[in-house]
C-alpha cells in the first residue's frame, strides 16, 4: 500500500492526501484497479515517438505527419504534445509540428541536448521547409528556448518566426500584466 500511495504521490498535481485517497478508492474497487493497471501497461509497451515530429503515436508516423493535406513547407515548433494538442484544437493550423519535448532550463539540469532539436535540423537540411515558427510558452524556459532557436535556425536561411503574445480575448487590459500588455502593443497588427 505504502509503494502505492508512493507512487501516485509522484504524478503531477497529485498530493500525498490525494495519492492516499486514490490507493483506497483501487482497493475498494479491484475491476476498477485492474483496469487502470492494464491501461497504464498498454500506454507505457504501445506508445512511441513518432520519427519524424517527435509526437506520441503508436507505431509509424503519427497522424499529423500521416495526413496529407498538410503543409510541409511550415514546421510548428512547440514545448510539448499538450501544446500540439491545444494548437490543433483551434482548427487554424495546417502545418507539420516538431515536439521538443521540454524547454532550456539550465537550474533544472535542462540544456540543448536534452531536448529534441536534433530531429528538426534533419528535417530542415532535408526538407522544403519555408517556415519555422516558435510557439514555445511564454515565461523565461520558452523565451530562452526560442532565442536559441532562432539563433540555431536563422543562419540556414528559413524564416523563423514567433507566436504573437498579447491579452487574452475576453480579458480587461486594465488587468494585464505590463510584460503582457508590452507584447500586446509591439504585436500589434493593422485591422
Amino acid at each position: 500500500m505504502a509503494r502505492l500511495i508512493a507512487q501516485l504521490a509522484k504524478l503531477p498535481g497529485v498530493g500525498e492526501k490525494s495519492a492516499l485517497r486514490l490507493a483506497f478508492h483501487m482497493i475498494q474497487a479491484p475491476p476498477y484497479a485492474a483496469e487502470l493497471a492494464e491501461a497504464i501497461s498498454e500506454v507505457s509497451r504501445g506508445v512511441k515517438l513518432c520519427q519524424t515530429c517527435c509526437n506520441l503515436t503508436e507505431g509509424g508516423p503519427c497522424a499529423v505527419c500521416r495526413e496529407p493535406k498538410r503543409d510541409a513547407s511550415r514546421i510548428c515548433v512547440v514545448e510539448s504534445v499538450q501544446d500540439l494538442l491545444a494548437i490543433e484544437r483551434t482548427g487554424e493550423y495546417r502545418g507539420s509540428y516538431h515536439v521538443l519535448h521540454g524547454a532550456l532550463s539550465p537550474l533544472d539540469g535542462i540544456g540543448p541536448e536534452e531536448l529534441r532539436v536534433e530531429g528538426l535540423l534533419v528535417r530542415l537540411r532535408t526538407g522544403d521547409v519555408k517556415e519555422v515558427i516558435l510557439a514555445t510558452n511564454p515565461d523565461v524556459e520558452g523565451e530562452a528556448t526560442s532565442l536559441y532557436l532562432h539563433r540555431l535556425l536563422s543562419p540556414l536561411g528559413i524564416e523563423v518566426t514567433r507566436i504573437a503574445q498579447g491579452v487574452p480575448m475576453g480579458g480587461d487590459i486594465e488587468y494585464a500584466d505590463q510584460v503582457t500588455l508590452g507584447r500586446a502593443l509591439l504585436a500589434r497588427r493593422p485591422l
